[in-house]
């Protein structure tokens, strides 16, 4: 096995004649349990609970939820038209609103269903699949050009989880690392623990370990101590959405690395392909940040750890300003220094 296949194993979600079958995310680290969807509320239900999350691997799933929808009208001897997927299409897009990857599929779902194609369930199927496919590819791109960025010998920290269980596979951010790894640029890897869910504690240690990397968790709170050590080169993350003047929304703890990484002279890299660049959108001011119940911070584990009457606000994203990144990578290319202008250079009007 070469050092690139032994360094990508993991795919979380995958489709087989009618059932989309996810690993589920809220069991990692110590159970890999497989959700086996058979209609499109599933996987909205999927999405909105947490057991398939990461912007692309959303809008992955959310294709798949259409071609679910699709059979079931087939099979019910009903048409398959745009009008008729309709509710399905908004109830699959309703599930969790912040990351564009998944309006953006829904999208691009719509459209072909529009085209009123002979075979519409096959030809559903079929952009499904491209839309899983050209994330793989994306995503081995993504982590060429961002680990022509890192250097030798250099420090890294993520945040959350950007992997292969955010993506169709390989991963965004850790596509990064990846790819660095592979080729003998990383030294350390280092990932923040990611409260409330703890997806840099659960999943992205379990896909690092999973593959081989060598990996330190940290305490979220650690971060700006690390960077003072001078252990950490870069700052490398996904995002959720990326706006018209390079704004990033990602998950909540993001903005505050950025500032710490700028104080200390750390670079910051956002890695994510251009179906998250939502260039209708001007600037972060504009991104809505999903607010999930308050039960999520105050309790762990399943048990409440908090005491009774306390209130709590549990933002799940925030909006990174593009004067603190210091470099974009997309499949497109890599966007140093961002601003309106460079990335109306790349994307135009609209991706």
């Amino acid at each position: 096995m070469t050092d690139l296949a032994s360094h990508d194993t993991i795919r979380a979600v995958s489709y087989n004649d009618g059932v989309l079958r996810l690993l589920d995310q809220r069991r990692l680290p110590f159970e890999e349990v497989y959700l086996d969807c058979r209609d499109a509320g599933a996987v909205a239900t999927a999405i909105k609970d947490l057991a398939v999350r990461g912007a692309p691997a959303i809008g992955i799933a959310a294709a798949f939820g259409v071609v679910l929808e699709a059979r079931r009208l087939a099979q019910a001897g009903s048409p398959v038209t745009v009008d008729t997927l309709d509710a399905a299409l908004r109830h699959l897009n309703a599930a969790r609103p912040t990351a564009v990857n998944l309006a953006w599929a829904l999208q691009r779902m719509r459209a072909v269903a529009a085209q009123k194609p002979d075979d519409p369930v096959r030809t559903l199927t079929e952009a499904a699949l491209a839309i899983q496919a050209d994330d793989l590819a994306a995503n081995r791109h993504m982590g060429e050009l961002g680990a022509q960025l890192l250097g030798d010998g250099v420090g890294v920290l993520t945040h959350c989880n950007t992997g292969s269980l955010a993506t169709a596979g390989y991963g965004t951010a850790l596509g990064v690392v990846r790819a660095g790894v592979t080729a003998g640029q990383i030294k350390r890897v280092f990932a923040g623990e990611t409260r409330p869910w703890q997806q840099g504690a659960r999943l992205t240690m379990w896909e690092l370990s999973r593959d081989g990397i060598p990996a330190t968790l940290i305490a979220d709170s650690a971060a700006a101590h690390l960077m003072k050590s001078g252990d950490v080169q870069w700052v490398i993350v996904g995002a959720d959405r990326i706006v018209a003047n390079g704004d990033t929304a990602n998950k909540i703890g993001t903005y505050q690395l950025a500032i710490s990484a700028r104080h200390h002279g750390v670079k910051f890299m956002v890695v994510a392909p251009a179906s998250t660049v939502d260039m209708s959108m001007p600037d972060g001011a504009h991104i809505e940040i999903e607010l999930r119940d308050s039960a999520e911070l105050l309790s762990h584990g399943g048990k409440r750890s908090v005491v009774e009457g306390a209130q709590a606000w549990n933002p799940v994203f925030d909006v990174t300003p593009a004067e603190l990144i210091d470099a974009i990578v997309t499949e497109r290319g890599v966007i140093e220094h961002p601003n309106a202008e460079k990335m109306r250079a790349m994307f135009g009007a609209a991706v």
